[in-house]
C-alpha cells in the first residue's frame, strides 16, 4: 500500500489504465505481481508505504511496455485487486471507528485483499471519550496525518504524537486515547482487515 503524505506523483500500472497523479491523501494498492512505473513526482515527495511481507523481491520487466493496451480494472493479481484511492472523489459516509469519539472512512483495501489487510482514514468528531481497550489484530499501525494524540499502552505515557509520527498498536495490550486536536486524522493500517476490539 502506497498513500501519499505530502507533494504528488505520476504512475501506471500494467492493464490499469493510462497513467495517473496521485495528491495528497490519495492512496494505491499495489497487489502482487502487478507491472508498475513511477514516471516523475513533485519535489518533497513523502509517502507511506506498508509491505507483506516486509522484505520481498523487485524484477525489471525489460518486455513489457505501460500503459497496456488492455484496461482489466477487476484482475487479480495474486490473490489481489488494484485499488486507486482518490481522497477528493471519495462519497463514502464516515461511520463510528472502533474508539468512541472518532469516525472513519475505509479505503477499500479490505475488500481488494479479502480480507488479509485493511486500511482506514480515522478523523475525531469532538465527542471525547477516552475508553481503555485492546484489540485481537496480528498488526496495527497508526501514522498521524494532521493534529496531535496522547494515549497510555500497557502502563506507559506517550505524549504528543503530532503530523508525521506513526506508533503500532501490539495485539492483546491495553491501550487508552486519552487527549487529541479537534483536527486529528489518522491513517490506520491492519492485518486482518476486520478484527475485534474488547473494552475494560
Amino acid at each position: 500500500m502506497i498513500y501519499v503524505y505530502k507533494g504528488w506523483v505520476r504512475l501506471v500500472y500494467e492493464d490499469q489504465g493510462q497513467p495517473f497523479v496521485l495528491h495528497a491523501g490519495d492512496c494505491v494498492l499495489q497487489p502482487p505481481l502487478i507491472r508498475h512505473r513511477v514516471l516523475e513526482s513533485s519535489s518533497g515527495l513523502e509517502v507511506v508505504e506498508v509491505a507483506c511481507p516486509a522484505v520481498h523481491n523487485t524484477y525489471i520487466d525489460h518486455n513489457m511496455k505501460l500503459p497496456t493496451f488492455d484496461q482489466q480494472f477487476d484482475r487479480i493479481y495474486g490473490g489481489q485487486r488494484f485499488i486507486k484511492y482518490i481522497a477528493t472523489e471519495d462519497k463514502i459516509q464516515w461511520q463510528p471507528w472502533r474508539l468512541p469519539g472518532f469516525e472513519f472512512r475505509d479505503i477499500g483495501i479490505d475488500a481488494a485483499t479479502e480480507g488479509l489487510a485493511g486500511a482506514k482514514i480515522i478523523r475525531s468528531n469532538g465527542d471525547i471519550q477516552p475508553q481503555t481497550c485492546q484489540h485481537n489484530a496480528e498488526f496495527v499501525f497508526v501514522f498521524v496525518l494532521t493534529g496531535q494524540l496522547s494515549f497510555h499502552i500497557d502502563g506507559q505515557i506517550i505524549d504528543n504524537v503530532r503530523d508525521g509520527d506513526a506508533f503500532v498498536l501490539p495485539e492483546n495490550l491495553s491501550y487508552t486515547f486519552t487527549d487529541w486536536s479537534n483536527g486529528l486524522r489518522l491513517l490506520e493500517v491492519s492485518l486482518p482487515g476486520t478484527f475485534s476490539t474488547s473494552f475494560q
